[in-house]
Formats: structure tokens, C-alpha cells, sequence
């Protein structure tokens, strides 16, 4: 099942970019919906490089929900924008294919779209009903944190 949602947001594209790349921000938008622990000390890097990082995943930020692989993948894209693959999976999870495209829109502005495609059997749907309400809880996060310049995030990384 297909999820499809996007968002301006007032931060320049280049900017937003910088930020999508980093574990600071996952963990940020994300909480407290979904908490991101480490596997291993690379499992949550600074930056986000191509590659796969296994994760344990805490929906609610209590409820355990098992270990999820995050293959990451950079998307070239024309038009000034950027591009990033997460196709992921778990073992209630078989598909988890979710991109973030960052489009410039002018005046500093950009447009941020989180595209998911799903596929877990019979927990397909609850699992898309949740993801649903993720993306949503996560691109409100995104815009509250353009907005304020991504002040709060200095002190996130400094935490991780």
C-alpha cells in the first residue's frame, strides 16, 4: 500500500537536505511516535551514508517492535533538488520502500515529500494506518523546525 505526502516548508532546500541526512533529525521528527536505538554504534550515524543500519524500533516511544533494517540510497534528481531511498524491511515488515524528495519552490521555500510503499501480509494495513499518521506527526515536526531556523536541533546532536 501506497503513502503519499508532502508538505512546504520555509527553509531552503539545500538546507533542509543537510538536515534530512542526519540521525539528529530522524530521532527528532520521528519522536514520540517512533523511538530509533542503535543496534550498534553505527546504526545511528552522524550522517547517513549509502549503506544498510539495523535499528530497534519503539512505536509510542514504549512498545517494542522489533529490529528494522535501514537501507539507505541517494536519488539523483534534477531541478535543483535532492533525493534519498530508505528500502527497508524487518521481520514483520517485508517492504518498507520510502522516499524523501527535497524540491526547491522559490523565495528560500521548499517542498518536502515522504512516498511509502508497504508491505507486511496480514499487518499490511494496520502498519499503513500507523504510517499514515507517522508521516503526517513527522512533516508537522519538519515544519515547526524550518520554522524556527532548525534552532533546536544543535542541542540534539550534541545528545546523541
Amino acid at each position: 500500500m501506497r503513502i503519499d505526502i508532502s508538505t512546504d516548508l520555509s527553509a531552503p532546500a539545500a538546507s533542509v537536505w543537510a538536515h534530512a541526512q542526519t540521525s539528529a533529525l530522524l530521532r527528532y521528527v520521528a519522536a514520540p511516535l517512533v523511538i530509533f536505538e542503535a543496534k550498534d554504534p553505527a546504526s545511528l550515524p552522524p550522517v547517513w551514508r549509502e549503506g544498510r543500519y539495523r535499528v530497534a524500533l519503539k512505536v509510542f516511544g514504549w512498545l517494542p517492535f522489533g529490529d528494522q533494517w535501514i537501507v539507505i540510497e541517494h536519488t539523483p534528481l534534477d531541478d535543483g533538488a535532492f533525493g534519498v531511498r530508505d528500502n527497508g524491511y524487518s521481520a514483520l515488515i517485508r517492504r518498507w520502500d520510502h522516499h524523501i524528495v527535497i524540491q526547491p519552490t522559490g523565495d528560500g521555500e521548499c517542498r518536502y515529500r515522504d512516498t511509502l510503499d508497504v508491505e507486511a501480509g496480514l499487518l499490511t494495513v494496520p502498519i499503513w494506518l500507523f504510517a499514515q499518521l507517522f508521516y503526517r506527526h513527522r512533516q508537522s515536526r519538519w515544519r515547526k523546525l524550518a520554522a524556527s531556523g532548525f534552532a533546536e536541533l544543535p542541542s540534539l546532536e550534541r545528545a546523541l
